[in-house]
């Protein structure tokens, strides 16, 4: 067992730490209600922008809209977005992400490009040797659509283009402060999926029916809201991606506390123990010396 000195040292070590982990914990809980607010200000809008997506997907002359909802004939280069943090501490939250990143790009026989949102995701694909077409980090604490559509602008010309003949999004889907969910979401050409679980999103919405006249005209108004609600989805999938981070950022430094104290109060009893050894055997010193200078 260690001496009262070393257990007494640890323990000062053991809360030290377990003050910065508390202050990590509430830098956390701020900022995620921030992101959340963001979040649920922006998904209205962008569940409707989707919604709208698919709805002119659906049509029978689909290919002749607009470019970015036309199918190439082969699949020979694909772009990712992918979507992480800058920075750790944050519990599972990069690694499941580059995980669901590695299991996707298993299934994909084509060669793949990568655009990174976030310093972790973009560190990791470099030590795999993947190609990173363009990397975004250090965005600000409330990313703006201004600060994020360089990114959707990539995707969108890449596909212009024939750079490259699909696009696809991997983020972490924010369901709940306790519950994130990384996925993979096909972007361009837009794709209908009844099976898709954004369908779900769009049960307590009126399903777009019907035939419209376009003013000025159909091309006119498809030219400027294909590509823009094209990029409002990288925005999106940015704000969830972040509302999560925070949120398991928040649980992890909470689990970090936690253990800290409870490691304390073990350390704690460990010290009390040792410092009993110790004066238990320097009373047993003074009595055996008292006893022999009687003898």
């Amino acid at each position: 067992m260690a001496n009262a000195r070393e257990v007494k040292q640890r323990i000062k070590s053991v809360k030290n730490i377990s003050q910065v982990t508390r202050a990590l914990q509430a830098v956390s809980a701020s900022k995620v209600r921030k992101a959340i607010d963001q979040l649920e200000d922006t998904r209205p809008y962008s569940v409707k922008a989707w919604q709208v997506l698919q709805h002119i997907a659906e049509q029978p002359d689909r290919t002749t809209l607009h470019p970015l909802l036309d199918r190439h004939s082969e699949v020979k280069q694909i772009l990712a977005i992918v979507v992480s943090g800058d920075r750790g501490l944050a519990g599972a939250y990069n690694s499941n992400l580059i995980r669901t990143v590695d299991l996707w790009s298993r299934e994909i026989d084509v060669p793949i490009k990568y655009v990174t949102i976030g310093k972790r995701g973009r560190d990791q694909l470099l030590r795999r040797g993947s190609e990173i077409l363009a990397e975004f980090s250090n965005l600000p604490a409330q990313p703006s659509y201004n600060d994020i559509s360089a990114v959707g602008h990539i995707a969108v010309e890449q596909f212009l283009h024939g750079e490259v003949d699909e696009v696809y999004l991997i983020y972490t889907r924010f369901v709940n402060r306790m519950n994130h969910k990384p996925v993979v979401k096909k972007l361009l050409p837009m794709e209908t999926d009844s099976s898709d679980d954004r369908v779900k999103e769009f049960e307590d919405t009126k399903p777009l029916t019907g035939g419209y006249i376009f003013e000025p005209d159909q091309k006119s108004i498809l030219d400027e809201i294909v590509p823009r609600f094209t990029m409002l989805q990288v925005f999106h999938a940015v704000i969830e991606s972040l509302a999560s981070e925070h949120s398991a950022r928040m649980v992890a430094m909470k689990n970090a506390t936690d253990n800290a104290t409870e490691l304390a109060d073990a350390l704690q009893l460990d010290y009390n123990k040792a410092r009993q050894q110790a004066i238990t055997s320097e009373l047993l010193d003074i009595a055996g010396g008292a006893e022999a200078i009687s003898g």
